[in-house]
């Protein structure tokens, strides 16, 4: 069952977007028909801004920051453990392309936009989040990834944009069967086939939860190995003995599983709030990409009534 909670009070809340995601999303699901003035496909910038202009139209934000994976290669996770998202294919020179090209909407909206060699997307909306509660201001991190569920404190929320599901920090333990605090530490044990981590072999989800519930954390449970063959759990003396001989591999897997906090961001909120810009830019745009009347109205609309 997908995790669903009320939403809060989220009227000023800042929108953190996990802009890769949905420009995967437009480039698999969008006709390929869709070209720019060149005859240059643009499939994928013709979804993008379309999910962009709906969720500013929705949501309105005040503070709105898109963050980009700037490459799958080059992360400091690559240099900690180099097969990390080793099973993906890199994106074709045309998505590349694309990929610049939604970059380039979102600043001609005045929109904040973050990406970085080292660090990816996760890493600077964690990094981004963290500046905003300290600051009292509650997040909504928009993104179907479980990933970020480590982040979500009492008043922030998660939102599947295209699902239109949205959960708080009760919805990563109705999903997860741990706390947003443990999710790190639980995607070590159990590996994530996704960013090709395989985990611990043997442990799965479900023990893996129980492993986080009774003993909090993964360092606890490892100072404490002695004490696993004692719990009510099947296959409870395998598990200690797999996870005496994994124990170095587990916390290297919770450091690259874990999202940083210290990613170069925006110092304030301030940083994050729409502007009004250039409309000859955003005009131009529109005619390079060869956007109908309705997008370039809802655009001109939202670059001309910024919060």
């Amino acid at each position: 069952m997908d995790p669903v909670s009320p939403p809060g009070d989220t009227s000023a809340a800042a929108y953190l977007v996990d802009g890769s995601l949905y420009v995967f999303r437009a480039w698999h699901s969008m006709p390929d028909d869709f070209v720019d003035h060149e005859g240059q496909p643009v499939n994928a910038v013709h979804g993008f801004t379309r999910f962009l202009c709906e969720l500013i139209e929705r949501a309105r934000p005040d503070h709105l920051l898109v963050a980009f994976d700037q490459s799958l290669t080059t992360s400091f996770r690559n240099n900690l453990y180099p097969p990390y998202k080793a099973n993906r294919e890199l994106p074709p020179p045309d998505l590349e392309r694309q990929f610049r090209l939604c970059a380039e909407i979102v600043q001609a909206l005045g929109v904040s936009m973050l990406s970085d060699p080292t660090y990816e997307a996760d890493d600077l909306i964690g990094s981004m989040l963290w500046t905003l509660r300290a600051e009292g201001i509650p997040s909504v991190i928009v993104s179907a990834d479980k990933d970020f569920g480590q982040l979500l404190g009492n008043h922030d929320e998660q939102w599947d944009f295209a699902r239109n599901l949205r959960w708080g920090p009760q919805g990563v333990i109705d999903k997860l069967g741990v706390e947003p605090r443990q999710v790190a530490d639980y995607l070590a044990l159990t590996g994530d086939a996704v960013d090709n981590i395989p985990g611990v072999p043997g442990i799965g989800a479900k023990t893996a939860s129980a492993l986080l519930s009774h003993f909090g954390d993964l360092e606890s449970l490892l100072a404490r190995i002695d004490e696993v063959p004692y719990l009510r759990l099947r296959g409870a003396a395998a598990c200690a003995k797999r996870l005496r001989e994994h124990a170095d591999t587990a916390r290297l897997f919770a450091r690259i599983t874990r999202i940083a906090l210290d990613a170069p961001v925006p110092a304030s909120p301030d940083g994050l709030r729409r502007r009004r810009t250039d409309s000859a830019r955003l005009d131009s745009l529109c005619e390079q990409l060869r956007f109908g009347p309705l997008t370039r109205s809802r655009l001109k609309a939202i670059n001309g009534s910024p919060a």
